[in-house]
């Protein structure tokens, strides 16, 4: 418990800047490697800045989250095809295959009624089940949504353009999603008499 409360103590001592800047950094780097060199250079770039936020992160909270680690293990795998094989669609499938990853898993859960955001996120926020179950199944569609989308642009669109995507339509979509399931959440939370008792 002692141990618990420390991490948490040194994840919110963490600026707000350098969170942002450990999150999206990887990003951000790989595409400015794009637009001054290539595809190959950029996918070189964020395997090595990948790893090297994860390490700062660890280091200053002593803690990582389960999506950075599976993220970064694709990275390393079809980062690694893309430079060995020359052949950029294996960063560009990664971002399908992570997300029908993820979405597999939610949904797998809330089909079995166990909404395993739950897990993930139990201690930060503390909904009913109904709650839980109904952002589980959100989240999981909305992965489904991210890995279709990224195989219609990735095979329609330029190369150029599928980076810009990845690097500034992704994320502004996501925060947007995650923004729309506040209602949801609370009306589904718990107040904090109800739980203690």
């Amino acid at each position: 418990m002692n141990q618990s409360a420390e991490q948490i103590s040194a994840e919110r001592k963490m600026p707000g800047g350098l969170k942002a800047l450990l999150e999206f950094g990887p990003l951000l780097a790989f595409f400015v490697a794009f637009k001054f060199a290539d595809i190959f250079t950029a996918t070189l770039v964020i395997m090595i800045t990948t790893p090297i936020a994860l390490a700062i992160t660890w280091f200053i909270t002593r803690k990582l989250s389960i999506m950075p680690i599976v993220t970064l293990v694709l990275i390393a795998v079809f980062g690694g095809l893309t430079l060995y094989l020359k052949d950029p669609v294996f960063i560009q499938i990664k971002v399908t295959i992570i997300n029908c990853l993820f979405a597999a898993i939610l949904l797998g859960g809330w089909l079995v009624k166990k909404p395993l955001l739950k897990f993930v996120f139990g201690e930060a926020m503390n909904l009913d089940e109904t709650g839980w179950r109904k952002l589980t199944l959100n989240w999981g569609l909305f992965f489904l949504a991210i890995a279709i989308a990224n195989e219609i642009i990735r095979q329609y669109v330029s190369m150029d353009t599928w980076v810009t995507y990845k690097t500034f339509g992704i994320l502004p979509l996501t925060f947007i999603f995650a923004m729309s399931q506040m209602p949801l959440m609370q009306r589904h939370m718990i107040p904090e008499d109800e739980e203690k008792s």
